[in-house]
């Protein structure tokens, strides 16, 4: 089985960024999308569709959104651990995330930050490694203080 290679995020500030990138790209900012943006706008963290929809949206609109957000650039999803996944906005740029297999504890780094960890990959096995889709898993400093 292949991934699909990702989108190529746009780039966006807020919300009014992201409206502008949907027209531009053919798209609409339709009320039940602008529901789930300012969802993802308004978290400190990466959120699942269940949390998304929070009661005031219906769970198969959310997933539809979220999808069609992720093909347009704007949205990734992330699968944590055995939960469901996790979205988040891109805005900037791509991100790579790494995960404590112990606490959950999830940490946000910018992709030049594994670089290096790609490099040692791509040097032992021929692999072009990705963090966006799949984590890094491990213990955090905190845990393997404990």
């Amino acid at each position: 089985m292949t991934l699909a290679p990702p989108s190529e995020p746009l780039p966006f500030r807020d919300l009014e960024d992201v409206a502008a990138a949907l027209r531009r790209a053919g798209s609409r900012l339709t009320t039940p999308r602008r529901m789930v943006l300012e969802a993802l706008f308004a978290a400190d963290e990466l959120l699942t569709a269940e949390q998304i929809a929070d009661g005031k949206l219906d769970l198969t609109s959310v997933y539809r959104n979220l999808e069609k957000l992720e093909e347009l650039g704007v949205v990734r999803h992330v699968h944590i651990g055995h939960g469901p996944s996790v979205y988040g906005l891109l805005g900037d740029g791509e991100r790579e995330f790494l995960v404590c297999e112990r606490c959950g504890k999830v940490v946000v780094a910018g992709t030049d930050q594994l670089d290096r960890v790609r490099a040692v990959i791509r040097e032992q096995f021929g692999y072009e490694a990705r963090f966006t889709h799949f984590p890094l898993h491990g213990r955090c400093p905190d845990c393997i203080r404990r």
